[in-house]
């Protein structure tokens, strides 16, 4: 069973879509036509990314006419948050350890 976390991560592996997501959080929402004109694929290929990062909630579309805008979800990101919050705990934990460790070992 695939979990939130396998999503976003498997999601945003892809260097492209990752690019798509990244201008979508820092400028706004945006057609499909302008993320195009900046991606450096075919019109084709960026619908078919925008598909995968709707499908993991991390964007959402609002036809407008002939166009779809497409904008950022930010709260999708909650699960990979959540998972290195809790990876950052345990290696905080595990290097504390080691710093006690060690400060024993030069007594």
């Amino acid at each position: 069973m695939q979990t939130a976390q396998d999503m976003l991560f498997r999601t945003l592996a892809d260097p492209t879509r990752r690019a798509i997501f990244e201008r979508l959080c820092r400028d706004g929402e945006q057609t499909v036509g302008t993320l195009t004109a900046q991606a450096g694929v075919s019109q084709p290929a960026v619908s078919k990314h925008l598909a995968v990062l709707k499908q993991a909630g991390l964007v959402r579309d609002r036809p407008e006419g002939r166009q779809t805008h497409y904008s950022a979800q930010l709260a999708a990101l909650g699960p990979l948050r959540d998972w290195t919050n809790e990876m950052a705990g345990f290696w905080e934990t595990r290097f504390d350890r080691l710093e006690d460790l060690l400060a024993r070992m030069d007594q």
